[in-house]
């Protein structure tokens, strides 16, 4: 079984028209999966309902028709009981490594909050302590798990006692990666990761990423305008245009042969990246 079912999913919004409203659609009657291990590349220019398709997966957002199932279970139907346990199987990673850290809070306090919030023991009572709590007041063997998780992104212990201001944009993202690796999901959501980097330190997220998938076994959804990012990275790919699913493939074979206009225009768009990335084995 898939561990991501899209069933017949579209979302429509209300908006005002003259003295009245009318819904408007944003993403329409798309259908697809998303398979235990791969990383499936979502592709599409802005406004393509791209990102909308991802928070509804995530049950931030209900569809207006169809069904979400991650690991067999209805999103939008899921119990409470159930919903936390979905939220510790599925992580967001968003676009701006720079808004999504809360520049109060030390890289410990950051990467160890998921354990807080869902009241995993990891040598404290569950509570979260106050924004910028001194690193040193953590027990031993929280500071030890978190180190361990910053490790897993290639970053060193002597970030746990500093602030995000104290990090470049790459490292920012690391430090997020981590964060969405506290609770071992099995599914990362990564909503254009590098879109907001340097070409060359973008690449070696992608690279990071690309790694962390072979050592943790973990599924991707890879969420990008960029047609040649998504082919390194992606195992298949579905593109999306004006809220519609228009293709779907394998990465190498949709690429080479694409089936569809706009497919071919968005190969065109967005030209080779400059910095190599090796492509996946």
């Amino acid at each position: 079984m898939a561990l991501v079912e899209v069933e017949a999913v579209s979302k429509s919004y209300p908006r005002r028209v003259g003295l009245g409203t009318e819904e408007k659609t944003v993403v329409e009657n798309v259908s697809l999966t998303i398979e235990a291990g791969e990383t499936l590349g979502l592709v599409g220019e802005s406004g393509s309902g791209k990102t909308t398709l991802a928070r509804m997966i995530l049950g931030l957002v209900e569809p207006t028709r169809g069904v979400v199932r991650v690991d067999g279970t209805d999103v939008a139907r899921a119990s409470g009981a159930e919903m936390r346990r979905l939220r510790r199987q599925m992580q967001p990673v968003f676009q701006d490594p720079y808004a999504a850290l809360n520049p109060r809070m030390k890289v410990l306090e950051i990467v160890t909050e998921p354990w807080a919030i869902h009241g995993i023991d990891i040598g404290f009572s569950g509570a979260a302590n106050s924004p910028g709590t001194g690193a040193d007041e953590k027990p031993a063997s929280l500071r030890a798990r978190a180190a361990s998780l910053l490790k897993e992104v290639g970053l060193d212990e002597s970030a746990l006692g500093r602030f995000p201001h104290e990090f470049s944009g790459g490292q920012r993202q690391r430090i997020n990666i981590a964060r969405a690796l506290a609770l071992r999901p099995k599914l990362l959501i990564l909503d254009e990761p590098v879109s907001a980097l340097d070409v060359s330190v973008g690449a070696q997220i992608i690279n990071l990423l690309r790694q962390l998938q072979r050592d943790l076994g973990l599924t991707y959804l890879f969420i990008s305008h960029s047609m040649p990012l998504v082919r390194y990275l992606s195992t298949r790919i579905a593109v999306m245009e004006r809220g519609r699913l228009v293709e779907t493939g394998e990465a190498e074979a949709l690429c080479a042969n694409p089936r569809e206009e706009y497919t071919r225009q968005l190969l065109a768009a967005t030209p080779e990246l400059p910095t190599p990335v090796t492509p996946i084995p």
